[in-house]
């Protein structure tokens, strides 16, 4: 599996990101971003020429831009195979959940006295309703991540942040291995705006309790649908012979 023209393609949208001061870590990030919003697959091979030239870039900063997501073990190299998206084993889900519960609920704890800046916790919430309405699983999913991408920068931590959106990045390669989208995804809707709720109340207690929970039942979920699908491989090279590619 490789990535497509239609896939490259929108990357060119992005080439006024790079500004002037176009540098490997910069399209290191646009790349962990259209991974985490799901448009490189898990398997996928990452084509240096649709890629360099969608953004405009030389080979050798988009290769060292690739070597920063394999360090962030977002993309794998094959000796004379090219680069790929990582396919997760069951290991690499429990990980990405037993940090997530250490970091998520510890920013919602550490919050302090109310209120609280919710507009993009909120914002995230809403993005997800409307792409339910739409039936839109993939936006439904995107709006998730990025739920949680704007409860942990309540933090105010850009440490955190970058921490977590190599995180929530992996995650969305988890998302792949789940048949039905719709059965993943949306029961967390209501949770999101339960959450979200006790923010704007004030009541960071409930607003753990509620987000533990959350956690610990989407971490069971993934992991069962990991274990039904992939069993303990993954880690690298194409998915094709390993998973199918459902729409998430």
């Amino acid at each position: 599996m490789r990535t497509t023209g239609a896939e490259s393609a929108g990357l060119a949208d992005d080439r006024a990101l790079l500004g002037r001061t176009s540098t490997a870590e910069r399209v290191a990030d646009i790349l962990r971003t259209r991974i985490a919003e799901g448009f490189f697959p898990p398997g996928a091979r990452l084509s240096e020429e649709s890629i360099g030239g969608a953004l405009g870039i030389s080979r050798n900063t988009l290769r060292e831009a690739f070597r920063l997501l394999t360090h962030e073990r977002l993309l794998v190299h094959q000796l004379n195979r090219g680069v790929f998206v990582r396919v997760l084993a069951v290991e690499d889900v429990v990980d990405i959940f037993r940090t997530r519960r250490l970091v998520e609920c510890a920013v919602v704890r550490g919050l302090g006295e109310p209120p609280y800046p919710l507009d993009g916790v909120a914002a995230a919430v809403a993005d997800g309703r409307r792409a339910a309405q739409e039936r839109n699983w993939k936006g439904v999913s995107t709006a998730n991540i990025h739920f949680h991408r704007e409860l942990v920068a309540l933090a105010g931590s850009p440490r955190t942040d970058e921490l977590m959106r190599s995180v929530l990045a992996e995650l969305r390669l988890a998302f792949h291995v789940v048949d039905s989208p719709r059965r993943l995804h949306e029961p967390y809707l209501l949770r999101n705006g339960d959450i979200l709720d006790a923010l704007r109340a004030g009541d960071v207690t409930a607003a753990e309790s509620l987000l533990g929970a959350y956690l610990d039942d989407s971490h069971q979920q993934l992991v069962d649908a990991y274990a039904q699908r992939v069993g303990g491989q993954g880690g690298a090279g194409p998915a094709a012979a390993v998973m199918r590619r459902p729409s998430s």
